[in-house]
């Protein structure tokens, strides 16, 4: 049976869906040296003053204040030394009229004394202690209670349990403290085609890593709940009913993710619905319109979609701060940062958009506040997560967002920091590299063409393009090098591959790179000029060789395609085809340039780019590449 999405719930009721369910919490007890990053559940009242005595707060002798009024260097009080008072032990003597105590810092300060005087301004001299300065009552004594009281009120509930908390406790005795208790929160993902990190993937099944029960189960942990993984289910009903019950009944909340859409494959929302009650099923949010809440065997039940930005989306959105309030975990006061848009965005669906956004650091010129682009690689890209630092709501009413305008972001996390350096452009080892000496750098291979158009745009502090000295537009060149292009082969070159010419004349499996690859550029500029040599055209040309027109993202691709065999030859660069052992036939080479806005070409990071790319140290160590 097809589940079909009818009325979609607004986001508001689905927050008070969520809100409704019992999320477990509650209090118990534990050791204080596992109570760090707790938050205390009840207030602790002192049952002793801290400290419990008089305490000397520094080393020198113990006193009668009184005895040393007027004394200065030219004319010091002089005491008898009645004797020594060390730490940790109780003070056998009583300091009279006209006498001191040799005491250690942290010591009781004996009966009869009042005040503390420094060592240093003290001189023996024939077993007598002559004072040079004059002390009050109180000079250099920490008296009983001073720190804590008994009776006061230590530490109150809510109070995140940071290292100076543990220190107080400990300071008055707690060897174990009431805390909010963590909220289990069993974690599953579905589908046929998940396999969990580690094991043996079959790419050729469809197979590919469960991304979400990690990143899922991380993010729980970071909003204060306590994670439990189960084995991933099927997209079999029986399996994910059990898996399902097993979970509801040892967590106080289950998340699932997967198998919540509409289509007659995604079968959990009848589990819901015939062994619990099924709260809401669809949403009206971009990305996560598929979303449940409902209860099983009295736990709560959300189901997350199954691509890993929504998942991760719509649980920071909906379900992490329900963990949060049961966990007794406060939001984090850096959750939100200011930015400005830093290229402009239309939308017109009519649902509330939590549209994934990455940061980065301006220029001097163009303020303190990040720039704010929008990340949409597809809800299936999982690169996405780490190239997404927040999302920006854009309500229903608003279709647009122009260049400029302020927005909020509400980061993943707390701990997120906008990259220093980005980068958008060709896909190079040498790249790689030279980012490796700037701090926090993001790049995004999307090709030359690309990333010089979304540098126009204003939108990277870089772009890195082969095939040109000239974007078009006013840039700054940060530097430049060249690199060996041609045919990977399987080493031996079996086929005896020559060149271009005998990808056109010959019946050879080709892999070509994908059509934004400056490479690619370069190879079919290569095959017009052979078109020109033999009188015809590139279409003819390129019409004969089997696969120009697909093409793969990454410079490895087309050679791990090779090595894989199921290739003859492919386009590549001679420092991939030496790296992964294979064989190479040289066509030519061609020139990478990295470009930067006028606007932040100043930055430190641009400028540790270009400083780089000057003393070019990954261009020595790659074969076919000259700085």
């Amino acid at each position: 049976m097809r589940k079909e999405f009818r009325d979609l719930a607004p986001a508001e009721e689905a927050h008070d869906a969520i809100a409704s369910l019992d999320l477990g919490g509650g209090v118990e007890r534990v050791p204080l040296r596992e109570a760090r990053g707790r938050v205390l559940a009840e207030r602790v009242d002192a049952d002793l003053d801290v400290p419990g005595f008089d305490r000397a707060s520094v080393d020198g002798y113990a006193l009668k204040a009184r005895d040393t009024f007027g004394a200065d260097e030219a004319d010091p009080a002089v005491l008898d030394l009645a004797g020594v008072v060390h730490a940790g032990t109780e003070p056998d003597l009583v300091v009279g009229e006209g006498e001191c105590a040799e005491i250690s810092t942290g010591a009781v300060v004996p009966e009869g004394a009042d005040a503390v005087v420094m060592v240093e301004r003290t001189t023996e001299r024939d077993g007598r202690i002559e004072v040079r300065t004059g002390v009050a009552p109180g000079d250099r004594v920490m008296f009983a209670g001073a720190d804590v009281a008994a009776g006061e009120r230590a530490l109150g509930p809510g109070t995140r349990l940071t290292p100076r908390e543990i220190g107080l406790l400990s300071a008055l005795g707690a060897d174990s403290v009431p805390v909010r208790a963590r909220p289990t929160v069993g974690i599953i993902s579905t589908g046929d085609e998940l396999v969990r990190p580690g094991g043996a993937l079959n790419s050729d099944a469809g197979q590919i890593y469960d991304v979400n029960s990690y990143t899922v189960a991380t993010g729980v942990e970071e909003a204060g709940g306590e994670a439990v993984l189960y084995d991933h289910a099927g997209d079999d009903y029986d399996e994910m009913e059990r898996l399902l019950v097993r979970a509801a009944e040892e967590c106080d909340l289950v998340l699932s993710s997967g198998s919540t859409s509409a289509s007659a494959v995604d079968v959990i929302y009848r589990v819901i619905e015939e062994q619990g009650e099924l709260l809401l099923h669809g949403v009206a949010v971009k990305p996560g319109k598929p979303m449940l809440v409902g209860r099983l065997e009295g736990s709560a039940y959300v189901g997350l979609p199954g691509y890993p930005v929504s998942a991760l989306t719509i649980f920071r959105t909906f379900v992490a701060p329900a963990v949060r309030r049961a966990a007794g975990v406060p939001e984090p006061r850096t959750a939100t940062v200011a930015g400005r848009m830093a290229t402009s965005e239309r939308y017109a669906e009519g649902r509330l958009r939590l549209m994934p956004v990455g940061l980065v650091e301006g220029g001097p010129e163009e303020g303190d506040d990040p720039l704010v682009y929008p990340v949409d690689k597809g809800s299936g890209a999982t690169t996405s997560l780490v190239e997404a630092d927040g999302i920006v709501e854009m309500h229903p009413d608003t279709g647009y967002l122009d260049a400029g305008d302020a927005v909020d972001v509400r980061l993943f996390s707390p701990d997120v920091r906008a990259p220093t350096l980005f980068a958008v452009g060709e896909d190079d080892p040498a790249l790689s590299r030279l980012l490796d000496g700037v701090d926090r750098p993001r790049f995004l291979a999307l090709g030359g063409r690309e990333g010089l158009r979304r540098l126009r745009n204003g939108v990277p502090d870089v772009a890195v393009a082969t095939g040109t000295d000239d974007p078009g537009f006013d840039a700054v060149e940060l530097g430049a090098w060249t690199r060996e292009w041609g045919l990977v082969v399987p080493n031996g070159n079996p086929e005896g591959v020559e060149g271009l010419a005998s990808l056109v004349d010959r019946d050879l499996r080709f892999v070509n790179r994908a059509s934004a690859s400056g490479l690619r550029t370069t190879l079919t500029d290569a095959l017009a000029a052979l078109a020109e040599e033999r009188g015809t055209n590139r279409h003819d040309l390129v019409s004969a060789i089997d696969g120009f027109e697909a093409g793969v993202r990454a410079h490895e691709s087309p050679a791990r395609k090779v090595l894989a065999g199921r290739a003859d030859t492919g386009l590549g660069l001679r420092a991939t085809a030496d790296r992964l052992d294979l064989g190479f036939v040289p066509v030519g080479t061609e020139t990478v340039r990295a470009f930067a806005a006028p606007a932040r070409a100043e930055k430190p990071s641009v400028r540790a780019l270009a400083d780089a790319i000057a003393e070019g140290s990954p261009f020595e160590t790659l074969s076919g590449y000259d700085g």
